[in-house]
């Protein structure tokens, strides 16, 4: 007989707690990483990114001057962008992200009033523009990160706004395959704070909590043999659950998901995956912006400049196959070329090469995330969430793409395929 759910939730105040940080052994490779995020934060030609802020400001060292230059460049960028002359707003996802970088400062800043405001309007305007489709016109994601921005500013949300996010767990909308462990995963994290902050109702507040308890269990039995969580990229997500929820005590796949992520560092090479994966490397989840505590940061953290890669002096060939298996596709092959390429090209520029080839038959489209731009369209097919589709990138024969397209460099000799699969 199993044991009864309420005391399944009060495993982790019951059992010898368990360390929820990497091991010991790891802290030279961990801030060596910071390192290097804060190498690029201070490149001033790069557009500065809240992600890569809050990272930053969730590590153990610091560099004050460099942090707060860094604010400085994020308020000019999202302060401005909603005055009367301004251009189109950030999406919900990044002005999320920008209010918790302002509460994660030292002291806390508060957002203008407008910005929050802002925010609680996109998220009843994303969701209005797509009544009929039933989901928000952006994504869970961003809509789960807005939630969770809000909560962690103390500001209420309308219980509908929530029971939107619910129901959607609950009939397992959140996405697709790596997408819905970085969905279930911000859901989650703002479910818990809500419960936590105890700025809904007891009832409402105790099936935040089952929900939040139920993803935890969830990304546990998806859990690879290689302790990966969806993909490399959505486990650090998988592991804020488990941190915010205290259950990185008691679940068995904390430590094999951060021995996976230890064990491939070398694939988080951009400020994005960086700023994704560190939080949790210094055992962190973004729910602990709402309870940080001002003291004397050590400034210790010096930044580390990036090494350019290597000069591979010649080019390289890649196959490039474009596959539609599903049922309305005409044939199931739509593309299949050699695509040369310098040697050191990834795969967007080997994208890019394709679509440069004569005769012109090869197009694509991608739209830019935090984790760098995601494969939206090819050869005229449109990913959609509404038609529950989305392209699928393998390595031949049938190895799903770890990597993004931007961070990927196919072999000499490899084959690409990009499918269009359903979820």
């Amino acid at each position: 007989m199993g044991l009864p759910l309420v005391l399944l939730l009060l495993l982790p105040a019951l059992l010898p707690a368990r360390c929820c940080e990497p091991p010991a052994g790891s802290a030279g490779a961990v801030r060596a990483l910071s390192a290097r995020l804060l190498g690029l934060a201070g490149d001033p030609a790069r557009d500065p990114d809240p992600a890569v802020y809050l990272a930053l400001r969730l590590a153990l060292e610091h560099d004050p001057r460099l942090e707060r230059r860094y604010l400085e460049r994020l308020q000019d960028t999202f302060q401005h962008a909603y005055g009367r002359s301004a251009a189109e707003p950030p999406h919900t996802g990044r002005l999320a992200l920008y209010l918790l970088g302002l509460q994660a400062t030292c002291p806390p800043l508060s957002p203008h009033r407008s910005l929050v405001t802002w925010l609680k309007y996109y998220l009843e305007e994303d969701w209005t523009g797509s009544q009929q489709r039933g989901h928000p016109v952006t994504s869970y994601y961003q809509y789960g990160l807005g939630v969770l921005a809000l909560c962690v500013h103390r500001k209420r949300v309308r219980d509908e706004v929530v029971r939107r996010l619910l129901t959607a767990q609950h009939h397992g909308r959140l996405g697709h395959g790596g997408n819905t462990v970085d969905t279930e995963a911000v859901v989650a994290l703002a479910f818990t704070c809500l419960e936590r902050r105890r700025l809904v109702g007891s009832g409402l507040a105790a099936k935040l909590r089952l929900a939040a308890h139920e993803a935890s269990r969830n990304m546990a039995k998806t859990q690879g043999p290689d302790g990966v969580i969806g993909n490399i990229y959505s486990t650090p997500w998988a592991l804020q659950v488990f941190l915010a929820t205290g259950e990185c005590q008691t679940e068995p796949a904390f430590g094999q998901a951060m021995a996976a992520l230890l064990e491939n560092l070398e694939a988080f090479g951009t400020a994005a995956t960086m700023a994704q994966v560190l939080p949790v490397l210094h055992g962190h989840s973004y729910l602990d912006i709402a309870a940080m505590h001002c003291g004397e940061e050590p400034d210790t953290l010096t930044p580390l400049d990036m090494e350019p890669l290597p000069e591979v002096p010649g080019n390289k060939t890649v196959q490039l196959v474009v596959e539609c298996p599903l049922p309305w596709c005409y044939d199931l092959r739509l593309y299949d070329r050699l695509v040369p390429v310098p040697a050191t090209a990834s795969l967007l520029d080997v994208l890019q090469a394709a679509a440069a080839l004569e005769p012109r038959e090869f197009r694509f489209h991608t739209q830019d995330t935090p984790q760098g731009p995601f494969l939206t369209q090819v050869l005229g097919l449109e990913a959609r969430q509404e038609k529950r589709n989305y392209w699928q990138i393998l390595s031949a024969p049938n190895t799903p793409l770890q990597m993004g397209i931007a961070d990927y460099r196919p072999q000499d000799g490899a084959t690409v395929i990009l499918r269009l699969s359903e979820w």
